[in-house]
Formats: C-alpha cells, structure tokens, sequence
C-alpha cells in the first residue's frame, strides 16, 4: 500500500471514529420528549408522566417546583411521574442526566387533545368572524401546540414541535374550533389552558384507531383486509404507464379545446399508492396520536365523521371503539371525550347522525354537541366554528368540570302513541322546549305501512305531540331525518335537538 493510499485510509478510519464517537456523545444526553418545551402545559390534578430518552444506565432527575423525581434509562428511554399539582405557573423545569436540560415558562393547567378531519383542522383564520376573533387572539395562558401532519406503518415515539402562547400570529393558523374551545375554557374556568391539535382533512376514523383494536374484532378486522386486497391489487409499474396514456390523451384533449376556444380538461391525477395513503388504516394514529401517549391530559374534542358517512352502520362500532383504544392507551381511564354531530349537508345522509348519536348513547363520559342550526347545504366546511367550540366547552365544563348547567340540546328518550297522534319525550330538555322562529317543523310520521308523511308538531310542557290527518294510526316519528334537515326544536337554553327517529331497528 503507498503512502497516499495509506493516509486516505487512516483519514477514512479517523473520521469515521470521529462520527460514531458525536452520535455515541449525542445518544448520551438525556432529551425530553418534545412535547416538553418552554412553553408546555402540564395538566393538574393528576400524576404527570414525563419522558424522553437517553443512553442505557443513565440516572435521569426531573425537578418542578418543591419536586424532585429520578429514574434509570433503560432501552434508551425513561419516563417519571410528578405528583399531582395546583393550576398556575409560570415555573421551570430541569431534566437531569449526563447533562441538563432547563424548560422555562411551565404552565400547570388543562390540557385538551383536539383531533378530527378537516373541521377540526379548519383555521381559525377561515372562521366566519375571523379578524375579530385574530385581533383579540393574545393570551399567554392559552398554549397551543400542534402535531405536524404525518402517517406511518408503525407507531412513531415523537412528534416534532413546540409550544406557542397564543396570539394574533399563532391562533391564525391553529383549529378554529379548538381555539374557541380554549378561549371559553379560559373564561369559565380561570386558569392556563394548553390545546394539542392533531387533525387531517378527508380522514376516517380507521386512520385514528391501532391495528390492535382494528384487529379485535371481526367487524372492524374487515377494514384492514379490505385495505391489503387494495394493496395487492396495486401494480406500480401497470399504474405508471397507465398514468403516462391518461396524459398523452390529456394532452390531445387540452389541444383540441384551446383550438375550439374550449376550456381545457383537468389533468388525470396519478394513481394513489396505497401504501402512502394518508387515509390507509392506523396510520395517522401511529404518526399523530401514538406519539402523543401517555401526556397528561383533561380530554379530547373531536370533530370527524364525514368521511365515514357511507358506512354508518359500522361507524356505530368503530367510532366506540376508537374512543376505547384511546382511552386504554393513555392509561387515565375514561377521560372526557367530546365530539360535534355533523352539521346539514346535501352529501350528509341522516344516518351518520344517528351513529354518533348511538356512540354517545352507549360510550359513558361523552357528550356530542349538535348543529343543525349552523350548517351549509353547499360546504361541508360550514365557517360558523364559534358556536361549535362554545358546545363543546359546555359539555366540558358539565361533565368534565361538574357544573351545573344544560349542556345539550333536547334528545328523544321515548314515545307513547295515543289514538291518532304520538306523545314524544325528551331528556335534555333544560329550563323547557322551544320552537325557535315560529311552529315546530321538520317532524314525519308514519302508520304500519312505513310511509312516512309530513306532521304538525307541537309542544305541550315538555313534550312534543305529533299527529297527521294522513296517518290515523301513527307508529313512528322522524325528526330532522334528512341530508340537510329544516329543524326548530330547542330548549330555551338555546341549545338544538339531535335529529332522531323512532323506528330504528
């Protein structure tokens, strides 16, 4: 070997040292998870895990106010638990190891996931009162943090980000929903407020739920063999050159109308891999929501269910159990999970409504909040985002909180038939039923052939009568059974009824 030759390899060897001893050095100090940065909020009342990682062996202490808490690394991670605290701050936190790590700005107060599709994910600066809500957006005690969008095959250990006080700048582009959520939770309850907002536009629940729970049961197991026969069924190369003659004819197509003064086709969309969907089944869950386990929190808000409106009968199980896999996964057993029925749209069928209306009748320590007064026939992204987070911050307050207050509007509990007209009952109805802007509407009934005609409806106490001159023998009653239902029934704490229908098999 010459002596050039020779000097390149000892370079070589050096360098390589070099490196293997800066990524030995890095693994070797201790890093908290990023979901603890200046700025987090930690959640009050409960043990409070705090975790990141390190290298095997290493003593880790984590010290916040009068607490002091060490553990050991092992497989590279480590994780403690503070005790319960007190709402306030803000303090700072150290994390001990090889070195030290100082968090400023610590705030303790109530931390809420807020995930779902697109309304979730809906800015606040596309609200329908957005320049007035931006303007006044500033709030150190609202922190906001939000989970970049990402999905994977298996589950992921972080996320990256940081937290933001909230301000004109960063509620902006944060979930309308979730901020309004925020900023009425700051109003009622006084205290810091921290949002983790973890949403997907054209998302179905199966892309929020583990393969585990998918896995339990059979119902729900038909949702991954559907999405493996599409992955086998998936031929790159065939799907390339079938993409490469779409164009080509595109642009024969495109040609043709400029020629005639026509306005050009859309261009052919490759086809999608399934493999990279951002839609394929646990995969946002790994990426968004696995990384998220086990930080403390007060409960989740969640807005989704148009993408699963074509198959609602399965809905009324995979949206449970959902809420279930999430629940076991943090530990903290049935933390408050609050969710938003789907607004009146033309793609919307009733029977979407009705599965979460199920999910909420039989999965305890939910509530859903109901708008069927702030719909768009014509956009599945109504921009009314305010009144959404205020019924969500109610049931908050309710169940979460204990407050005395009427979170809900009217729900039909049962029915009595009484010669020719129906005697409907309802929880939830407040200080008393309402028809808001004139008679009752949107009610059918129906005798034993099934046909359902349009009814008179009226309030008498707290029940609603409901009767037809078509129908002498009526059996069933329908309220807000339609894509986009004209409904009025309230209670008088201005809260609307959940569509419903009484023959439900």
């Amino acid at each position: 070997m010459n002596s050039s030759v020779l000097r390149r390899t000892v370079l070589i060897i050096t360098v390589a040292a070099f490196l293997v001893g800066i990524g030995a050095a890095a693994r070797a100090e201790v890093e908290p998870n990023s979901l603890f940065s200046d700025g987090t909020v930690l959640q009050q009342g409960v043990a409070v895990p705090v975790w990141g990682a390190g290298k095997d062996g290493e003593q880790v202490t984590v010290k916040i106010q009068d607490q002091t808490v060490s553990t050991t690394v092992r497989d590279g991670r480590w994780l403690v638990r503070l005790k319960p605290m007190k709402a306030g701050g803000p303090f700072t936190m150290t994390i001990t190891g090889d070195n030290t790590i100082t968090i400023t700005n610590v705030l303790v107060g109530e931390v809420w996931l807020c995930s779902g599709q697109s309304n979730m994910a809906f800015h606040l600066a596309q609200a329908a009162n957005a320049a007035e809500a931006i303007a006044v957006a500033g709030d150190s005690q609202l922190r906001l943090f939000t989970v970049p969008y990402g999905a994977t095959d298996t589950p992921k250990a972080e996320v990256p980000g940081s937290w933001k006080e909230s301000s004109p700048e960063t509620a902006r582009g944060f979930s309308a929903v979730a901020w309004f959520f925020g900023r009425e939770l700051r109003r009622a309850l006084k205290v810091p407020v921290g949002l983790i907002n973890s949403s997907v536009g054209g998302t179905p629940a199966e892309a929020w739920t583990s393969r585990a729970t998918l896995e339990a049961d059979p119902g729900l197991r038909e949702i991954l063999e559907r999405y493996a026969e599409q992955v086998n069924k998936y031929d790159p190369v065939a799907a390339a050159a079938q993409h490469e003659r779409a164009v080509e004819k595109h642009k024969q197509a495109v040609e043709k109308a400029e020629a005639a003064g026509e306005k050009p086709p859309r261009a052919p969309k490759a086809p999608a891999d399934p493999r990279k969907s951002p839609v394929r089944p646990c995969g946002l869950y790994n990426a968004m929501i696995a990384p998220l386990e086990p930080y403390a929190i007060a409960g989740a808000i969640w807005y989704q269910g148009e993408a699963n409106a074509s198959r609602a009968a399965q809905y009324q199980k995979l949206f449970p159990a959902m809420i279930q896999d999430w629940r076991q996964a943090w530990g903290q057993g049935d933390f408050p999970f609050f969710f938003v029925q789907i607004a009146p749209h033309q793609a919307m069928k009733p029977e979407i409504r009705e599965a979460q209306l199920v999910s909420w009748q039989k999965v305890p320590r939910t509530a859903m909040a109901v708008i069927t007064d702030i719909g768009d026939e014509k956009d599945i992204h109504p921009t009314k985002k305010e009144p959404v987070g205020a019924r969500l911050a109610l049931a908050a307050r309710a169940i979460a909180y204990g407050e005395n207050l009427e979170y809900s509007g009217p729900v039909y509990a049962s029915l009595k038939i009484e010669g020719d007209h129906v005697v409907l009952s309802f929880t939830h109805i407040g200080s008393g039923l309402l028809a808001k802007d004139g008679e009752l509407k949107g009610f059918t009934i129906a005798g034993a052939d099934g046909t359902f005609s349009a009814a008179k409806a009226t309030i008498e106490v707290d029940k609603v009568v409901v009767s037809s001159p078509s129908v002498p023998q009526p059996v069933a009653v329908r309220y807000g059974w339609a894509n986009t239902p004209d409904v009025n029934l309230f209670n008088k704490e201005g809260l609307p009824a959940t569509p419903f229908r009484t023959d439900v098999k």
